[in-house]
Parts: structure tokens; sequence; C-alpha cells
């Protein structure tokens, strides 16, 4: 059954251009997405179970491909319609995010911050965030993908992007990909590290955050900087 079908009181485009797109419930924003069904299942019969696969609408954002095309009715081009328009949202939301210098205060801050550079990523990424003396951030740098250990990230490095844009203080940031957030005994030994340069350079490391699905850990906050 196609969108135009459904009586009129129903119709989310309709509903969209006469209340707005906020007043869309979850499967009507879907609906419009994939503009038809199948046979024998309603355009918003087949939204309202992918929304019940996912479980909550929050879990929308690390859906993958395979699991969109496992889903009767959801063939390729609407699963790759939906990849595409959940992409954009992110990107979108970063934007956004960028707009304004972020202002560093505790842990949460920078998970905050970081927590969408991770989603659906299945190897480690490593970034360095770097503060001015207002502990805002005032670059951004991925410098290594992978798994993170002392051979690959050089300090050299992280601590080159820190002169080159006059930073006062630096966090390192990095994911598991596990979703098991404590550290390896690389992630403490390459955190020493650089806490030892950065103390004899005066660009204190003052924080690493290894980030995972829905939580962190702080080596500030743990008291895993061993100053």
């Amino acid at each position: 059954m196609r969108l135009k079908e459904l009586p009129e009181a129903e119709r989310p485009r309709e509903r969209l251009l006469e209340y707005g797109v906020s007043s869309l419930a979850n499967d009507e924003l879907l609906s419009i997405l994939f503009n038809t069904g199948k046979k024998g299942k309603s355009v918003k019969e087949l939204s309202l179970e992918v929304l019940q696969y996912c479980g909550n609408i929050t879990n929308l954002q690390n859906i993958t491909k395979e699991q969109l095309l496992a889903i009767e009715g959801v063939g390729l081009a609407k699963a790759l319609k939906l990849l595409s328009a959940i992409e954009l949202g992110k990107r979108i939301f970063l934007k956004v995010e960028e707009k304004n210098k972020v202002q560093i205060h505790h842990s949460l801050d920078i998970y905050r911050y970081v927590k969408y550079w991770f989603v659906g990523k299945e190897q480690e990424y490593f970034y360095c965030l770097y503060l001015n003396n207002r502990n805002e951030v005032i670059e951004r740098k991925l410098l290594f993908m992978g798994t993170i250990n002392r051979s690959l990230v050089h300090p050299r490095e992280v601590f080159k992007n820190a002169y080159l844009c006059s930073a006062s203080s630096i966090v390192c940031v990095h994911n598991h990909p596990s979703g098991d957030v404590r550290p390896s005994r690389e992630d403490i030994r390459l955190t020493e590290a650089l806490v030892k340069i950065g103390d004899l350079n005066a660009i204190p490391v003052i924080d690493h955050v290894i980030v995972g699905e829905e939580s962190y850990y702080s080596f500030c906050d743990e008291k895993m900087l061993n100053r």
C-alpha cells in the first residue's frame, strides 16, 4: 500500500504539511522515507516493524544495512535511503555542535562532546582535543586508527599539533568498539608516557577518556594520571 492509498487523515505527508514535521510520530517519519510497503504489509506496518526491531529509537543510529535487509519488506533501496538519512542527521548534529566553542569542565563534558564520533566504528580511533587557557576546545585531530599502542600513537604527533594551535592543554580520547571501557595495559602505558611529556613541555594532558557504546572511562576521574 502506497502512502497516497492511506486515508487522508493517516497520511504522514498531509499531517506534516498541516501540523509540521515535529508533530509526526517516529513511524510516520519512517513512512515518508520508505514511501511504500510491500504486498500484504502497509508502509506504516513496515515502519513499525523496523522500530520494533530496534527496540528503541536511539538504537536506530547503529543499525546496519545487513540488519535492515533482514527485515521482510526492506529492500536495498529503502535500506540505503534510511542509512543516508541517519548519517545526514549525525553530520548536522556535529556541525551545530561545532559552531560554538565547547568548554570542558569535567569528563562528562568530554564524553557528551565526542560520543557520536564513534557510532558504528569497528576499530579504534584516537583523537586529541586541544584546549585554550579557558578550557575551550580550539582544535580536534584524528591522529590514528587501528589498535592503539605506543608504537602507533607517537607523542611527536600529539604535541606537534598542540604547538601549531597554541594549545594550553590536551585531552586524549579513543574508543573501545567492544564496549568494555576498562583501559588495557597499553592504554595505561601510553597515557603515562603522554602525561610525562606533557608535563615536561608545560602542555599537560588533563584527561584520557575511553568511550564505549553507553559508558566511558576517565583516567582523571580514576586518578590514573600519576601526578
